[in-house]
């Protein structure tokens, strides 16, 4: 269970890493809506609910 947590925490991390990534260069290039979903993301995961599957694929193929 603790294995768990720690694997959970540790991907809870890199996804507010990508996210925050994601947001500066959103912000940089004034693309309000990836910001928005980005913002989503946050509130979201902060919140402990799941983000939303449209906005996580704003989030993942922001550099793509």
């Amino acid at each position: 269970m603790i294995v768990d947590q720690l694997c959970s925490a540790e991907s809870h991390s890199h996804l507010f890493d990508v996210v925050w990534s994601v947001l500066d260069a959103a912000n940089d290039l004034r693309d309000t809506a990836a910001v928005e979903a980005c913002r989503r993301v946050i509130d979201a995961s902060l919140c402990g609910i799941v983000p939303a599957f449209d906005d996580m694929n704003v989030v993942f193929d922001f550099f793509r």
